[in-house]
């Protein structure tokens, strides 16, 4: 979902963002007047700065709304009452979602070898 080479940067755009989730900068807005902790700092003219933290937060409400299913009344009361354990089940997922990305290169590249290769492997061994 987050881009590796963006892990630097101090300030994220609302369209930088957006693309991050796959989701439409509309929804975002929607979000920050549903989700009073998501704030992201305004520049000149309303030009929306998102932090790492504000990222975090989309992280969550995106996991509940769109993966979970619930509503945005549903995800607000999650949020204030079990944040945490939210946060958690969230990082836990991404692990697990990693995980399973290497596992099947794994099984890619072991399915790209030809019964010769892994006979000449066999007889080098």
């Amino acid at each position: 979902m987050l881009n590796k080479e963006n892990d630097l940067k101090m300030f994220y755009t609302i369209s930088e963002v957006a693309e991050m989730f796959n989701v439409n900068e509309s929804t975002l807005r929607f979000w920050e007047k549903e989700f009073p902790a998501l704030a992201p700092k305004k520049a000149g003219r309303g030009i929306r700065q998102y932090q790492q933290k504000d990222i975090d937060l989309i992280k969550l409400i995106y996991h509940l709304v769109k993966e979970e299913g619930m509503t945005i009344p549903g995800a607000r009361q999650r949020l204030h009452v079990n944040k945490d354990n939210t946060d958690k089940k969230v990082e836990v997922l991404e692990r697990l979602k990693r995980i399973r990305q290497e596992l099947a290169g794994m099984r890619d590249a072991l399915d790209s070898f030809t019964y010769e290769q892994v006979d000449n492997l066999n007889q080098n061994l």
